[in-house]
């Protein structure tokens, strides 16, 4: 019953990752880049697509595995699930720095830097993890913890 849980939330923040770049009208940062006749604007959405597609897949290869380190250790010994609970977040953290640091909105690469600089101080932050001891811990840390650490960039994807 937990897993199912987790996996409703975890798909529920996926689903709103995957409608990345399907937002109508401008994207922030592109109005005043827009040329006259509007020749720059879809050029934008193409970068901010892209941008929100490499966090998508960041998202999706990413949190299930960090999901299931905190379902662990909640479940068991924490000393070793701990550290890899970290490493996951770690890693979550690398590959939104990955997804945006390329990006051609500026925007957009630094949201996506401080979104991971962020994730990667957490995931340092070994009395954060400490404090994770039950099901409704993991549970707010999936959901609306979560949403808050990658709002930065995921707004952009709206």
């Amino acid at each position: 019953m937990r897993r199912a849980v987790l996996m409703l939330m975890v798909g529920g923040a996926l689903s709103a990752l995957a409608a990345c770049g399907t937002a109508s009208g401008q994207t922030p940062g592109s109005g005043a880049a827009a040329a006259p006749g509007g020749a720059a604007l879809p050029s934008a959405l193409v970068e901010t697509k892209q941008s929100c597609e490499a966090l998508g897949q960041a998202y999706t290869k990413n949190v299930g595995p960090f999901a299931e380190s905190l379902s662990k250790m909640v479940a068991g010994p924490a000393a070793a699930t701990q550290k890899d609970a970290q490493q996951k977040l770690g890693a979550l953290a690398t590959a939104v720095r990955t997804a945006t640091e390329n990006s051609g909105d500026a925007q957009i690469k630094s949201d996506g830097k401080t979104t991971a600089d962020n994730l990667a101080a957490k995931a340092k932050d070994a009395k954060f993890f400490a404090a994770i001891k039950t099901t409704d811990d993991v549970n707010k840390i999936l959901g609306p913890t979560l949403k808050e650490w990658l709002s930065p960039v995921t707004h952009h994807c709206s």
